[in-house]
């Protein structure tokens, strides 16, 4: 059976809604999606990277996390038919682990949490296809990176690419043998 590793963060956990509404809510601000698309948060106000960074690093940000739309079902579908990974760059925010690992469990409870992987680098990853938001984990991993359209990584090109999950499921439904 194939693999299929899945990041977290803004793959299946909508952690750029929450962050920019905690902002605008903070800062006085109505900073829209649009308003940053090609970039990230901290990169429209670098003034301010490290109050940014501290949200996630409050006690409750990652557990309450919103799901990413269609991700469960569909994840639920491709297990039928590939070995699933969660794979989560959690080193990043390491007092995450457990906040991710109760949030995965809630939202994700038809996944084998022996299949949750907290780490940094996942070029470590030993999978057929990596979905990420981020094609800084791309490198050196020896499968095949699908990006997964977020709001950042909107320029980014050369990748196999899906923007929702309804793109991930025809994109893996091509692929089952």
């Amino acid at each position: 059976m194939k693999r299929i590793a899945i990041d977290m963060d803004e793959v299946i956990a909508d952690l750029f809604t929450s962050q920019l509404t905690m902002f605008n809510n903070d800062y006085k601000e109505n900073i829209s999606p649009e308003d940053i698309m090609g970039k990230k948060l901290r990169h429209h106000r670098p003034d301010l990277t490290e109050e940014l960074s501290n949200y996630l690093k409050q006690p409750t940000f990652f557990r309450d996390l919103e799901v990413i739309e269609d991700s469960q079902e569909v994840i639920k579908e491709l297990s039928k038919h590939y070995e699933i990974f969660i794979t989560t760059a959690a080193m990043e925010y390491p007092t995450s682990f457990t906040e991710k690992y109760e949030w995965l469990k809630k939202h994700f409870p038809f996944l084998n949490d022996m299949n949750f992987v907290f780490c940094g680098d996942k070029s470590i990853i030993h999978a057929d296809y990596l979905i990420d938001d981020n094609v800084r984990h791309f490198k050196g991993f020896s499968g095949q990176g699908v990006l997964y359209t977020a709001n950042h990584n909107i320029n980014e090109i050369g990748y196999d690419r899906v923007n929702n999950w309804q793109e991930v499921k025809d994109y893996f439904s091509k692929r089952v043998k």
